[in-house]
């Protein structure tokens, strides 16, 4: 639920990136950081473990235009992969805006992909959501891999809904931006 503050006038909304370990989400998040000047980023924060790189989440606010003459703040985070944080998941989608479903396109991710999917579905259901009333975009990413799954198979068992989806190799930037833009884009056309 997008937080607003009167007194600076700001609406600010959050983004989860979401999907399986070592998919690409944190790549996403320091991609879309180091390109943004410092001027219109706050910091980025990352907590780690042994196992897993991002046990927590990366915070960013991004300022992307005004809704109503409210300046429009974004703050993006991720959840960690391992289903075994899942309590940390949950957590993480408490008052969220949209997703960002970023699927690892390595064919042998294939299963795990889905289950991350239903996972978050799960987690969403706890705060009495669901993707037909919660904005979220499907990230491919990793397109370059030379086992990367065939664009259709991936639509086929991830994008049931027919909602917004992009290639991507994030490590890279390409597709960054475009996903970050859909999903900004449905939230902010929820709000008006």
């Amino acid at each position: 639920m997008a937080l607003v503050n009167y007194a600076l006038r700001e609406i600010t909304c959050k983004i989860v990136y979401y999907g399986t370990g070592l998919g690409g989400k944190t790549t996403n998040l320091k991609y879309i950081f180091n390109q943004l000047s410092p001027s219109t980023r706050g910091e980025l924060v990352s907590l780690n473990t042994e196992t897993e790189r991002t046990l927590f989440f990366d915070f960013l606010p991004l300022d992307l235009g005004s809704v109503a003459g409210f300046k429009t703040r974004f703050s993006l985070y991720t959840v960690p992969g391992q289903v075994e944080y899942n309590s940390s998941r949950k957590l993480i989608l408490n008052g969220v805006d949209g997703i960002v479903f970023v699927a690892d396109s390595d064919s042998m991710k294939a299963r795990e992909n889905v289950e991350s999917l239903q996972n978050m579905i799960q987690n969403l259901a706890e705060y009495s959501l669901t993707l037909d009333n919660t904005p979220w975009v499907l990230q491919y990413n990793k397109r370059d891999l030379a086992n990367a799954m065939e664009l259709e198979r991936l639509e086929r068992e991830l994008n049931t809904k027919s909602i917004p989806s992009f290639e991507a190799i994030a490590s890279e930037g390409l597709g960054v931006f475009a996903t970050l833009k859909a999903v900004s884009k449905l939230i902010l056309n929820r709000l008006q």
